[in-house]
């Protein structure tokens, strides 16, 4: 039943997703140019962006769509890059465990890069399916309304705009970030091992594979190095 508590939980999610808005709108314009060069229409760019949800691996499909990649090729890749969802929905569904399967299911769907972030870093009291679903609330409405604002002036925008676009997704992710891991030197220490085992990997292997490889890695590094935070109350250690 929605009651005054959940209501709350849900407008407090959409006020701490206002970043997710400002960042996802200008690379959803970005992934629709790009979309758009690679050949698809405006009903197949947006139609992607509302059924994915997923930026980096809209852009890397679109964009071996464009170099005549195979089928085949495209969805192995998009799943490899993906496999860190795997991490992810699970951190996320173990706060989510008394939500519906509704609710839990749309919660799914709705794990980003962002969303987890945000979720997995915010204070106290906001570790509830209500609170995540106010930040994907966020999430889907701006990705796919920047993929749709994209399509509709992508022939508007001047190149050089349209290029750096593209940079505003890592850097709407390192504002998320930053304030989190000053709080916490061990985390902050852990991000930092986590990029740089990444970019070790990836000159002896591909980028998807260095990515999961070294995101498995640094977490079960981070089990034992970030030691967990118990919550007040009856409620076990995050």
């Amino acid at each position: 039943m929605w009651n005054e508590t959940k209501r709350a939980q849900y407008l407090a999610g959409l006020r701490a997703g206002i970043s997710i808005i400002l960042g996802f709108i200008p690379v959803g314009i970005a992934y629709a140019i790009m979309a758009g060069q690679a050949g698809l229409s405006g009903a197949e760019t947006v139609l992607m962006s509302a059924t994915v949800l997923a930026g980096a691996s809209q852009m890397m499909a679109v964009g071996m769509y464009a170099q005549g990649a195979a089928l085949v090729t495209i969805i192995v890749a998009t799943f490899v890059l993906n496999l860190r969802h795997l991490i992810m929905s699970t951190c996320v569904m173990n706060e989510m465990r008394e939500a519906p399967l509704g609710i839990r299911l749309l919660g799914a769907f709705g794990v980003t890069d962002e969303t987890f972030a945000m979720f997995t870093t915010a204070r106290d009291g906001h570790s509830n399916s209500m609170f995540f679903m106010g930040l994907v609330t966020c999430a889907y409405t701006s990705w796919v309304g920047g993929t749709a604002i994209g399509v509709l002036t992508s022939n508007l925008l001047p190149d050089l705009l349209s290029a750096s676009l593209g940079i505003s997704l890592y850097a709407m992710f390192v504002a998320i970030l930053v304030p989190n891991l000053t709080k916490n030197l061990r985390l902050a220490l852990l991000a930092v091992l986590t990029a740089a085992v990444n970019t070790l990997l990836r000159n002896v292997m591909d980028g998807s594979w260095a990515l999961v490889a070294s995101t498995v890695l640094c977490a079960g590094i981070g089990v034992f190095f970030v030691p967990l935070e118990e919550q007040g109350g009856a409620e076990d250690a995050r």
